[in-house]
């Protein structure tokens, strides 16, 4: 199906765009008349009723506001494991949503059929960031997660259910593609515990043409949250076939995790599978996943992870033990010691462990907030 052409800006139904909007605060007035998003590197510069290419912030009044505050397009509980998070308390459940909008407009984008160009009128839940974290810990959760698009463009709305969440003693995870400008980036990784970062490939042709954005805002992200946060941080970057599949564009990237992010930052090569603009593509075969990890093992990284069984299991990187084993995304056996340390030669494992891991099984579960049910963790 056809994309419509790309925009910066749209008409807003205002009507709609008004219930649930809540005012921002990076933005600022242009002497023409528009204001300037300055939420992420896109800068939508907007006049009344227009809405940037995020599709969720818009001009409304004299500044920007979040359309979209206290709506999802839905809750599910699964392991952490889905996101993939394998060095973040293995093993428990984790409540995860997302809403509409996206300010990357990726070629190989998995949930195109859900972008507001083509579902504006797509069914929502509505939640307050209350009623997301005593539902997680009501769940049994160990987290709540931002997933299932990018939670950048819902700042607000993101920032006051970290907190919440917190106040439940829950943990927050962001998974994004880390294109976000400095100051609200600081603001928002403040209330993140765990973060995965998707850096697909180091070529800047890649994010222009197939993802029309660029790539040195991921860059500082990642190197922000390494380097200047807390932060537990993973990267995943999708094998496409004929895209950025080559040794050389796979040594150029886990060559640069290595070196400026260091050895320990797991990293998860994804199955490209055909969708939205890449639809006649073939998807990744097992043998270029392999390849794909060899090689990030090869540029000196640690912990390289792929979906199939072989390459989904955390070893010791000085002995060579294996310390977590992983039947798909269900944890298999557990071998780590106090602390995370190799039982055999106390190396640590980098990550966030507990003394036992959790025991949820690789399943999904869909939620209603009003009556969620209890699961097992």
């Amino acid at each position: 199906m056809p994309r419509p052409a790309l925009a910066h800006t749209r008409a807003a139904a205002d009507g709609q765009k008004r219930e649930h909007a809540v005012p921002t605060r990076y933005w600022h007035a242009l002497p023409d008349g528009r204001v300037q998003c300055d939420l992420c590197p896109r800068y939508c510069k907007l006049r009344d009723g227009e809405h940037g290419l995020c599709f969720v912030r818009a001009r409304l009044g004299r500044g920007v506001a979040l359309t979209t505050y206290g709506r999802s397009t839905g809750f599910f509980v699964g392991p952490i494991e889905r996101q993939p998070l394998f060095h973040f308390l293995p093993g428990t459940p984790s409540l995860s949503f997302g809403t509409l909008g996206c300010n990357l407009v990726c070629s190989f984008c998995h949930h195109w059929d859900s972008d507001p160009a083509h579902r504006a009128d797509q069914p929502t839940d509505e939640a307050a960031p209350r009623t997301i974290a005593e539902a997680a810990a009501r769940l049994g959760c160990r987290s709540v997660a931002f997933a299932c698009n990018d939670p950048v463009v819902f700042h607000e709305y993101a920032v006051d259910v970290a907190a919440a969440a917190r106040a439940e003693g829950l943990k927050t995870v962001a998974v994004s593609a880390g294109y976000v400008c400095p100051k609200p980036r600081v603001e928002f990784y403040r209330h993140i515990d765990a973060a995965l970062v998707g850096l697909h490939s180091l070529s800047r042709r890649f994010y222009r043409s197939e993802c029309s954005g660029s790539l040195q805002p991921v860059l500082d992200t990642l190197l922000y949250l390494k380097h200047e946060t807390r932060v537990w941080l993973e990267v995943a970057s999708l094998v496409i076939p004929g895209q950025n599949d080559s040794d050389a564009e796979i040594e150029r990237l886990t060559t640069w995790v290595h070196d400026e992010l260091g050895p320990d930052v797991p990293i998860h090569f994804g199955t490209f599978r055909p969708a939205f603009r890449m639809s006649e593509a073939p998807p990744t075969p097992r043998s270029t996943l392999a390849r794909a990890r060899h090689l990030a093992l090869g540029s000196g990284l640690r912990y390289a992870y792929t979906e199939d069984p072989a390459g989904s299991s955390t070893y010791c990187f000085r002995c060579g033990r294996l310390l977590i084993e992983r039947d798909g995304r269900s944890l298999a056996s557990w071998e780590l010691g106090p602390g995370g340390h190799c039982p055999s030669c106390d190396e640590p494992c980098p990550g966030v462990f507990e003394s036992s891991p959790g025991a949820f099984r690789d399943k999904r579960t869909d939620v209603r907030l009003g009556e969620p049910e209890l699961v097992d963790a």
